[in-house]
């Protein structure tokens, strides 16, 4: 089972790209709904190879579960350029995600069309086994929250704030 989105938001590639690879941004994503803890002394920024656990609370308060972030960084291209895809490809370790025999998390970024100084985010979600169908609806809803918090928090990943002259 799939969960897709595809969307853009304020902030150009290379800002997106750096966000995806911060864990204090990853878990902004999913604040307040989710608190998303490393259980280990957590890199600065994910790089390609690393396999970081964290813990899960829904509201900071209920444990919702554990979850090993294995981190693979890849580069493709599309019609309009650079892709740039971040994978997690680890798996749900205790709570009710652990049921599920497939966890496969891909999000792509790459100059939107026609305006490099915006980024065309991409995701998809794989998930499967015998208990996907009773977990997709509620992933699918955190899914659409994830959505909504990127567009919002887009604009703040500048690394580079523009200087306004008085």
């Amino acid at each position: 089972m799939r969960i897709l989105l595809k969307f853009e938001i304020d902030c150009d590639p290379d800002a997106a790209w750096r966000a995806l690879h911060s864990p204090r941004a990853v878990a902004e994503l999913y604040g307040p709904l989710l608190d998303v803890e490393p259980l280990e002394e957590t890199p600065t920024s994910f790089a390609s190879g690393d396999d970081v656990p964290v813990q899960m609370r829904a509201a900071g308060v209920f444990p919702v579960g554990r979850q090993l972030i294995s981190v693979a960084d890849r580069e493709t291209s599309d019609g309009n350029g650079r892709v740039r895809v971040f994978r997690d490809w680890g798996v749900p370790l205790t709570g009710p995600l652990a049921a599920l025999d497939v966890w496969d998390h891909q999000m792509a970024v790459s100059a939107a069309p026609g305006d490099p100084n915006r980024t065309l985010w991409r995701e998809r979600l794989t998930i499967g086994g015998a208990a996907a169908p009773a977990l997709w609806p509620g992933l699918w809803a955190m899914w659409q929250w994830r959505a909504a918090r990127i567009r919002a928090l887009a604009p703040t990943w500048a690394h580079d704030p523009e200087l306004h002259e008085d």
